[in-house]
């Protein structure tokens, strides 16, 4: 194959790591470029959008882990990029200026420092070779070394390691090779010590994703972890991907979720998704997630809407005097907007809701739930 066939097949291949991209909104939404690539949208320092160029350096890979389409008895053709390779493909790119900043990841080929010799390779030459300064995201490989993880950072713009699963009992559901303690655990600690404040690299943006629907796990334990990554690991954001039964291999021992629609996994994954930002952005914390009794989220109802629902003595809540956090707890009301009504009250009071420039179903609930005083 050619490099550009290459690409096709390992840009494809790496659509499922949803850690640099969250989807939220069209701007920010993973799109098809013509030639076979995935683009993803990166935030920009000084605001607004551009592209990220995403894709594999190999889909060989040695690991059995059930829930990967690549993982090493799946069949599929199988190819792998050089560093060299990798990097001119790429500035080609950015002088073209089809793209802002690289993600990479791969497959694992003989053992993870082995592949992050290589994924550090690329980033080697970008920087060093072609004098390249811009954002660049590479994956630490489970099980890498504390020496192949301190080399990463040294390179990266950000970094990801997936944990996969909310703890060890979950993750052995899904792979016989990797250790969850050794391969997961210790290099997600040793990646939050050097980026944490204060660390040899505390520049770097760190980031991880949770496979959702693969291992029985609830929702419970789920946001349980994702807090302990924001509170005590000081992660950046955590991303949530939902399991596709049709990409995987999936034989779970004691399954008991099988009846779900792809429609229902889809919906749970967006549902902590919500959770996600509600915790980042709103100011809610764990005690505030109402889940049912089998410690899931609802999937007909946004988690906002059903925290009023369960306190109705909370409103309404009055536009005019409320402060922030009081605001964002208004269904209908998210940080753009309540932003806009504090800079609009320095001005003078708000005579009517339209004017906060929201409309239809988000007008309609913020007047069940505030009022203009």
């Amino acid at each position: 194959m050619d490099t550009i066939e290459k690409l096709k097949i390992l840009s494809e291949d790496s659509r499922y790591d949803m850690a640099c991209a969250c989807g939220s909104s069209d701007d920010d939404r993973r799109k098809r470029g013509l030639d076979g690539k995935w683009l993803y949208p990166v935030t920009l320092p000084n605001g607004g959008y551009s592209i990220l160029l995403k894709t594999l350096l190999s889909n060989a890979c040695s690991n059995d882990c059930k829930y990967c389409p690549i993982r090493s008895d799946a069949n599929l053709p199988r190819c792998t990029l050089k560093p060299e390779e990798t990097a001119n493909l790429f500035m080609d790119y950015v002088k073209k200026k089809k793209v802002f900043g690289l993600f990479l990841s791969s497959g694992i080929i003989n053992n993870p420092d082995y592949i992050m010799d290589k994924i550090n390779a690329v980033s080697r030459l970008l920087r060093y070779k072609h004098g390249y300064k811009g954002y660049i995201h590479l994956k630490i490989i489970p099980g890498a070394s504390d020496a192949a993880i301190e080399d990463t950072l040294a390179l990266a713009s950000a970094v990801s390691l997936n944990i996969e699963t909310p703890g060890k009992e979950r993750f052995d559901l899904l792979s016989n090779k990797k250790n969850y303690i050794n391969d997961i655990i210790r290099p997600i600690k040793l990646i939050s010590k050097l980026t944490s404040e204060g660390g040899r690299f505390s520049r770097v943006k760190s980031t991880t994703q949770f496979i959702v629907g693969a291992s029985n796990e609830t929702d419970s334990e789920i946001i349980k972890y994702m807090l302990g990554l924001y509170k005590k690991l000081n992660f950046q954001r955590v991303y949530f991907s939902a399991y596709q039964k049709g990409l995987g291999h999936h034989t779970i021992p004691g399954e008991q979720k099988t009846d779900s629609t792809p429609e229902q996994t889809f919906m749970r994954e967006h549902r902590l998704y919500q959770v996600d930002y509600l915790i980042r952005k709103y100011g809610f914390s764990g005690e505030d997630i109402i889940l049912d009794k089998s410690g899931n989220l609802e999937l007909d109802k946004d988690p906002k809407e059903i925290w009023a629902d369960r306190h109705t003595e909370f409103y309404p809540v009055r536009i005019n005097k409320a402060d922030k956090r009081t605001l964002l707890r208004v269904p209908g009301l998210g940080p753009a907007t309540v932003d806009i009504i504090l800079k609009t009250r320095l001005r003078g009071s708000i005579a009517h809701f339209e004017d906060l420039g929201i409309k239809g179903k988000r007008l309609e609930n913020v007047k069940k739930h505030a009022i203009i005083a």
